[in-house]
């Protein structure tokens, strides 16, 4: 690493843990949030689980906001570790593209933004959904998706609003990660 350059903490895609990976390059640390951390908030998201009674055999399995073996947390996870933090997640209206989200705020109340981005693989057999985190950090905006070898920085706000607008038009979601109020 060179001398002044800002270390970046970024973790690597495993399985599909890639909800803590990015909640981990959220916050910029190793075990910021573990497995048996999000493991513990889904299965109280099952027991709480008003539509409980309509599970079916499979649900023991695939569980409704994550597999135990694999990862592949749901959006409820993410809603709940993060207000574990105090934070607030706003879901970003995509009618308003990238152009309505204050990239440039003052108030330090954006900490970053959480994308779950539509996934193709082996020639569009396999459909998934990725969590990616991007973060500003010491000047600059980084997509610190756990499938990039190393985090990549953007060179400008005006290059983070284009791939925002890009990945909305190809069905991702944004994801507000609010400071509270101070």
């Amino acid at each position: 690493m060179e001398e002044g350059k800002t270390k970046i903490y970024h973790e690597r895609q495993r399985l599909q843990f890639c909800l803590l990976h990015s909640l981990n390059n959220l916050f910029q640390g190793k075990d910021v949030f573990t497995k048996s951390d999000l493991n513990s908030i889904a299965e109280k998201l099952d027991v709480d689980d008003p539509n409980k009674g309509s599970w079916t055999p499979m649900s023991i399995v695939f569980k409704p906001h994550h597999n135990e073996i694999t990862g592949n947390y749901d959006i409820n996870v993410l809603i709940a570790a993060l207000e574990q933090k105090s934070k607030t997640v706003v879901w970003h209206d995509r009618r308003n593209g990238a152009s309505s989200i204050d990239l440039d705020g003052t108030d330090d109340r954006l900490m970053g933004i959480v994308l779950n981005v539509p996934v193709r693989k082996f020639s569009g057999l396999w459909r998934s959904r990725h969590w990616v985190t991007l973060r500003y950090i010491q000047g600059f905006w980084y997509n610190l998706d756990s499938d990039f070898a190393a985090p990549y920085a953007f060179k400008d706000t005006q290059e983070v609003r284009e791939f925002l607008d890009g990945i909305i038009t190809a069905g991702a979601e944004v994801l507000l990660v609010m400071n509270d109020k101070k």
